[in-house]
Parts: C-alpha cells; sequence; structure tokens
C-alpha cells in the first residue's frame, strides 16, 4: 500500500534555492498568462470587441492549457520531460510577439493560444520539480510555488495602467524580454531536476503501490470528481471578478480604466497572500478543514460585493481574495495524495483541467453580461462561493490509505 511505501521512504530536506527558483519561473510564465486579461480594455477600445468575444478570448487560453495540462501531465508520468519547461516558456514567448503585432480579433485567439500551449508544458512538469523539492512540507512547498504563479496573475491590473493604457496592444512585445528570463532561469532548473531523475526511481515504484481495485477505486475517483467540480465554481467566481469586475465599476461607479485596475490588483494580490498563508494552515490544520473555510468563508464578503458602496469594495474584495486563495495550493496538494503515482497528471486535472474549465464561464458569463446587465452578472457570480458546502463530503485527507476510509 501507499503508507507503506511512504514509510519506507527516507526523510527528504525541502530543497528552497529550486523552490523559489521554480517559483519565479511561475511567476514569469503566469505573467505573461496575465497580458490577456491586461490587455482587454484595449482590445475591447481598439477592436470594437463585445463582451462575449472578450469571453472567447479568455476560453482560448485557459481551454488550451486546461486540455493539454493533464494530458502532457500523464505523459511526462511516463516520460519526465526537464527541458518541457524552458520550452513552454518559449512558446509563450511567441505568444507575445503574435499579440503584439496582432491586426484582428482571430490574430490575437492565434497568438492566445501559443500562450495557452506555453502555460500546459510548462505546469506539470513545474508541479514534479516542487514534488521532489518539498521533502515533507509539501502544503507549504506548494504554496511557495503556487504564490509565484497568482502573484504574476495578480500583475494584471498594474500591466493595464501602466504598460498597455500608455503604450497599447503593441505594450506586448516588452515581455519578450520576461520571456527570455524565463527560459534563462527554468534552463537551470530542468539541469538540477534532470540529474534529479538520474538518481531516483521513485515513480514506477509508486505506481506499482498505488493500484486501486473496487471500492477504493470508486472512492478515490468520486473525491477527484468532487474534487474539480470544486474547483471548477471556485474559477467561475474568480473569471467574473478577473474579466468583467473592471467593466462593471467604470459602468456604474463611473471611474476610468486605470482606477479600476487597482480594484482589480487588490483582489489579485489578496490571492496571492492568500495562497502564501494557506499551504502552512493545510499542514497544520488539515487539507479538508482549509478547503471548506476557504470556500464558504468567502461567501459573505462575494454576496455583499454588488450592493457595496465603492469606498467598501476594496476591503470586501481583499477578503474575499485573501480567504478564497488560501486553499489554493490544498487543492492540488490533496490531488496528489489521491494518485500519488500521477504527480503530473494529478496537478494538471486540478491547476489545468478543473481551473481551465472554469474559464468556460468567461464566456458564459460574457453572454449574461451581453444578453442581460453586469449588475445581473455581478449578482449571479456572488451566490457561487456557497457551493464550497460540498467539500464536506471530501474524504478526510490524512494520506490516501484515510482518504479512502481505511
Amino acid at each position: 500500500m501507499y503508507t507503506s511505501a511512504q514509510q519506507a521512504a527516507p526523510v527528504r530536506m525541502t530543497v528552497y534555492p529550486i523552490l523559489i527558483a521554480i517559483s519565479m519561473g511561475h511567476l514569469l510564465n503566469d505573467a505573461m498568462q496575465a497580458v490577456v486579461p491586461a490587455l482587454f480594455p484595449i482590445l475591447e477600445s481598439s477592436m470594437n470587441l463585445s463582451y462575449m468575444q472578450i469571453g472567447w478570448i479568455a476560453f482560448t487560453l485557459n481551454m488550451t492549457s486546461s486540455v493539454l495540462q493533464p494530458v502532457v501531465g500523464l505523459f511526462t508520468d511516463r516520460r519526465p520531460s526537464p527541458y518541457f519547461l524552458p520550452l513552454g516558456m518559449a512558446a509563450s514567448l511567441l505568444g507575445m510577439v503574435g499579440l503584439a503585432l496582432a491586426p484582428s480579433f482571430l490574430f490575437v485567439l492565434l497568438s492566445v493560444l501559443l500562450v495557452g500551449l506555453g502555460s500546459a508544458v510548462f505546469h506539470p512538469e513545474g508541479a514534479r520539480v516542487v514534488y521532489f523539492a518539498a521533502g515533507e512540507r509539501r502544503g507549504f512547498a506548494q504554496s511557495i510555488y503556487q504564490v509565484g504563479g497568482n502573484t504574476g496573475n495578480a500583475l494584471a491590473p498594474l500591466f493595464t495602467a501602466l504598460v498597455f493604457v500608455p503604450f497599447g496592444q503593441k505594450g506586448a512585445g516588452w515581455f519578450t524580454m520576461v520571456a527570455l528570463l524565463g527560459i534563462m532561469i527554468l534552463s537551470r532548473v530542468s539541469r538540477w531536476y534532470s540529474h534529479k531523475l538520474e538518481q531516483r526511481e521513485k515513480d514506477r515504484a509508486q505506481k506499482t503501490a498505488v493500484k486501486l481495485e473496487g471500492q477504493e477505486r470508486r472512492r478515490v475517483l468520486f473525491a477527484l470528481i468532487l474534487l474539480i467540480f470544486l474547483v471548477f465554481t471556485r474559477s467561475w467566481y474568480s473569471a467574473g471578478i478577473s474579466n468583467y469586475y473592471q467593466f462593471y465599476l467604470t459602468q456604474y461607479y463611473h471611474i476610468s480604466i486605470r482606477e479600476a485596475q487597482l480594484y482589480l490588483f487588490i483582489f489579485m494580490i489578496a490571492g496571492a497572500i492568500g495562497t502564501f498563508v494557506g499551504g502552512p494552515l493545510a499542514d497544520r490544520f488539515g487539507k479538508k478543514n482549509l478547503m471548506l473555510f476557504s470556500t464558504v468563508g468567502t461567501a459573505p464578503f462575494a454576496l455583499l460585493l454588488p450592493h457595496l458602496p465603492l469606498g467598501w469594495a476594496l476591503p470586501a474584495l481583499f477578503l474575499a481574495g485573501f480567504i478564497l486563495s488560501l486553499s489554493f495550493s490544498t487543492f492540488v496538494v490533496y490531488a496528489q495524495e489521491l494518485l500519488p503515482g500521477n504527480v503530473g497528471m494529478a496537478s494538471g486535472l486540478i491547476v489545468g483541467l478543473a481551473f481551465g474549465m472554469g474559464a468556460l464561464g468567461a464566456v458564459v458569463l460574457g453572454k449574461i453580461a451581453d444578453t442581460y446587465t453586469l449588475k445581473s452578472l455581478m449578482w449571479m457570480c456572488s451566490f457561487l462561493p456557497l457551493l464550497g458546502v460540498l467539500t464536506y463530503w471530501l474524504p478526510k485527507d490524512k494520506g490516501r490509505s484515510a482518504a479512502l476510509g481505511h
């Protein structure tokens, strides 16, 4: 069984330089993803895009990475590929060039496709590097890794205000330098990762140790489906805020696009802080407990947000973003414990498929905004965190044997 395999494994030390380096790579990767929503106000104006077309851009970005991440993860579980890390960054570099020069909506979609492909290639191998470097502090290590990505995403409003408002669409060209820096950092991480793979043959041993039969398999499948659904609903709420709240602010509170970016930045940077804090809390209080608190605890602030005066919106956004993101890294670690022999696929299912499928919400929410109003959209989004009560039915998380009820 898995627990005996764990007991037989030597205690591993946490490799902080690698965790910091892969977190920095995650930050740079997700910063380039953040360029896409940061361009939304510019593209909406310059190309006369509808809210639904904006939703299709977000959908293309996230669906590319979401569909491919578990596929890449399954492939690399069988054949780990350290140099996928800088290769993914190279694909994003090409996407930045395309966005800077895109003359039409279709060309924007093709460029965004490259950025999504780069993300899909990066994330599963990045998660495996974290797994190897984590030692016994998996929640904390995953937080270090994920806070890089969340911080990169949080920069989107600043990119809009500081780069794209003054320089327009061509400002995306500056991010080719970000991609080059990422390639250099991830090339060094890949060398460490390659040496680590030469020293270890544990993946194959774990796969033989975790074969499931009968009731065990059904329980793991139930837990995984419920986990993906919970992440899916969280993603729909985040999509509503990150893609459309800026338009809500400009339309109903009559503030400028530049001013609206501050509100998005507060929500996103609160998410980065919450991600960092959440990992150690999960290690201490349990993953299921933290996931339940995080999802349900967001609901009061989400429900209040559409009805608050502008002065109260900032603290409500901060608290909603902070509490919601406490469990961000915990969902990944929980999935890895359910599928310990398939770390890449587990990470791809949560970070990729579940979060990316949530981007389907960007299209649906855009259609709602076009058909009804932005106020109706915000009102509907505010109820999504209430679905977090379903976390109660997840199995306990004391390793996989506990998750299976043993």
